[in-house]
């Protein structure tokens, strides 16, 4: 059998961050969604998305095919279910198709809201993700899930002598290394994965995780329910943030109830406000309503899509949200919608000119050796900068 994660409507809700990937590749947790019900199912997976992503996120179908919505965390319950599906059935919650068990006709054609109509109805609560701010509002209890999840029937590599650890609920993978570091798990488990280093002075409370080959560099403080994804540096103080992979806040400033995309850079002092001066709910820009929305939250920071940077001491205030490869600078802040492709800060933005931003990506792909930024990647952000055209009137 084969997983295949489908794009619903949740795709344009979380836009920007959608732009470059498929709902399920967003990182939650530890794991991505894809790669949660990867291993919930013990199943190879790949997407349903986007034509412009297929390149990069390509559907490969078999003779049996589970189509399960990208938008939808995996749990014990839903997996049970969702498993005993038989060849054309299908389930959702109110008008939110779930699954769907389709053989190799059927799924070329596959539209989600042509199952909805006589689909059974699923009747429990589901982790959804339909807003950027989900991703770090559901972050702890996603962490808490992943961390049983990876470390059932494991045990913990052993850590440096010279580290204090409070708590129980601790893993290292084999490779971790940590120096003259606190670990708190009173309030959530803590998980290093495997080639990560935290260096001396850095101090940490849970729920957190670290993925493959990042660092945390000195004195870094983080306060849960925190994530740094794979390849990243990450130095000063953050509390509640996704930062997904690639990325780098290698200094001082402070990072709060955040979402951070692929190939990011913050600027040395960058940071971002969490809670407005009036206390009142914080609203977001929305891209289907070209508007800004309220989250319901009272605390809500940066959301940040790929390869968008800023400059040292910029300050992003309450609810701003950064399109694919912004780059931001000037003192004072900057707008609260900062279109993808601009280039400036708060004295104004232009369009980042196309060859410039190509230039600047392929010069970050090449500090990865195992990263390549191909024509794949290159035709993605090419029809992305044209998508966003009309976003950009300055």
């Amino acid at each position: 059998m084969a997983i295949i994660l489908f794009d619903d409507k949740a795709r344009n809700t979380l836009l920007p961050l959608t732009f470059t990937r498929p709902v399920a590749d967003l990182r939650i947790g530890i794991l991505t969604i894809a790669e949660k019900w990867g291993k919930y199912l013990q199943l190879d997976y790949s997407f349903h998305t986007e034509k412009y992503l297929q390149g990069k996120f390509p559907m490969v179908a078999d003779s049996d095919n589970l189509f399960i919505n990208g938008s939808v965390c995996p749990d014990a319950e839903l997996v049970a279910i969702i498993s005993e599906l038989q060849t054309g059935e299908a389930i959702a919650l109110d008008d939110v198709l779930l699954a769907v068990r389709l053989k190799m006709a059927e799924a070329k054609s596959f539209l989600p809201e042509v199952y909805l109509p006589g689909a059974l109805k699923y009747d429990r609560e589901v982790t959804r993700i339909v807003y950027p701010e989900h991703i770090f509002k559901k972050n702890d209890d996603e962490l808490r899930k992943d961390f049983a999840l990876l470390t059932d029937g494991r045990s913990s590599a052993t850590l440096s002598s010279t580290n204090t650890i409070i708590g129980d609920a601790f893993f290292a993978e084999e490779g971790a290394s940590a120096e003259c570091c606190t670990f708190s798990t009173l309030n959530g488990p803590i998980y290093l994965s495997a080639n990560t280093e935290i260096w001396e002075g850095t101090n940490i409370r849970g729920p957190f995780a670290i993925c493959e080959h990042s660092q945390l560099k000195m004195g870094t403080k983080i306060y849960g329910a925190t994530t740094i994804g794979p390849y990243c540096r990450i130095g000063g103080e953050v509390n509640n943030a996704v930062v997904w992979g690639y990325s780098n806040k290698g200094h001082e400033g402070y990072l709060g109830n955040a979402v951070i995309g692929e190939w990011c850079n913050l600027g040395a002092d960058t940071n971002n406000s969490n809670l407005k001066n009036n206390y009142s709910e914080v609203k977001l820009w929305d891209y289907t309503s070209q508007s800004y929305r309220d989250t319901g939250l009272q605390f809500c920071g940066l959301i940040m899509a790929d390869h968008a940077k800023s400059g040292i001491n910029t300050m992003f205030n309450t609810g701003t949200i950064v399109g694919v490869n912004a780059n931001v600078f000037d003192a004072g802040y900057p707008p609260k919608h900062i279109p993808d492709f601009s280039w400036g800060g708060a004295n104004g933005f232009e369009e980042y000119a196309y060859d410039k931003m190509m230039e600047t990506t392929a010069r970050v792909f090449a500090r990865r050796e195992h990263r390549s930024f191909d024509e794949i990647e290159q035709a993605i952000l090419t029809e992305v900068f044209e998508l966003t055209k009309p976003y950009r009137e300055f």
